[in-house]
């Protein structure tokens, strides 16, 4: 059941204890250690719930949080408080479709840097200013942008479950920023092999030559295989170059070089 505003006031209860749950790896401070995560916690904090965020905080270091799977839309978690039943969580978020993804990823298709930052675990800067160009968000700008659900009595949004579930998928999402994609709608592998048939497809546009047509010429030499250069005419490649100003005591530079170029123009001992 969502949840709503102006609702009464629950007391401070004391959560039961967990074996086994999942833990945040920060033990004091903030919890978030990378831009895009911060970023991510920003929208949970510009809530100004102080308390609840606290205890949240304190919930996600005890281990309450039980399981926390992320698929396309949403979060789901489980959580121990108080009661003996474990508190369902779920947060909510919009998944892109095809149309929307792929205006996406021909934008990060056009820049290899972006694929390379991601792979290196690390959440390009400007993939921001990506989605923004293809019309859309990476991270959603406040909790309007997110459907906020408890299975706990407490009718306050977010309340202190939601709270420990979102410290926890920061901490994930600094370990692996594909999962803010997943969480989106494209998966690492599924992004990953589409901007990889991005990038095969600009390389065969830039061919000017099949290689298959190639290969009765790959391993010879250019004048062997019917090409022709300055040298094989008969033609210094001084001749064909702008007459440079430069003199070595007096003597213009290409007649200086002229006798190294005709030497080697000139055919080796046993050649036609």
């Amino acid at each position: 059941m969502s949840k709503g505003f102006g609702s009464p006031y629950f007391p401070p209860s004391t959560p039961r204890s967990v074996d086994g749950g999942i833990r945040a790896k920060s033990a004091r401070g903030r919890i978030a250690s990378t831009w895009w995560s911060t970023r991510f916690i920003e929208v949970l904090e510009s809530t100004g719930m102080g308390g609840r965020l606290s205890r949240g905080r304190n919930y996600a270091r005890r281990g309450q949080v039980i399981a926390l799977g992320l698929s396309a839309g949403q979060v789901t978690a489980s959580v121990q408080g108080s009661r003996a039943r474990p508190y369902r969580v779920r947060i909510g978020i919009t998944a892109y479709g095809k149309a929307e993804w792929s205006r996406v990823e021909e934008r990060l298709a056009a820049d290899a840097w972006f694929a390379a930052q991601l792979l290196d675990g690390r959440m390009p800067p400007d993939i921001e200013q990506i989605f923004a160009d293809a019309g859309l968000t990476l991270f959603p700008s406040g909790r309007g942008d997110l459907a906020l659900d408890c299975s706990c009595p407490d009718w306050e949004v977010p309340c202190k479950h939601l709270a420990a579930v979102f410290y926890l998928l920061a901490e994930r999402f600094d370990d692996d920023p594909f999962l803010i994609l997943a969480w989106r709608g494209r998966d690492r592998d599924d992004l990953l092999a589409h901007l990889g048939t991005g990038a095969d497809a600009a390389a065969d546009a830039d061919a000017a030559t099949p290689l298959t047509e190639l290969l009765d010429v790959f391993y010879t030499s250019p004048e062997r295989a019917g090409m022709t250069s300055a040298a094989a005419t008969g033609a210094s490649l001084l001749d064909q170059l702008p007459a440079p100003e430069v003199t070595v005591r007096g003597a213009a530079l290409t007649d200086i070089l002229r006798p190294v170029y005709d030497a080697l123009r000139a055919p080796r001992h046993g050649e036609p």
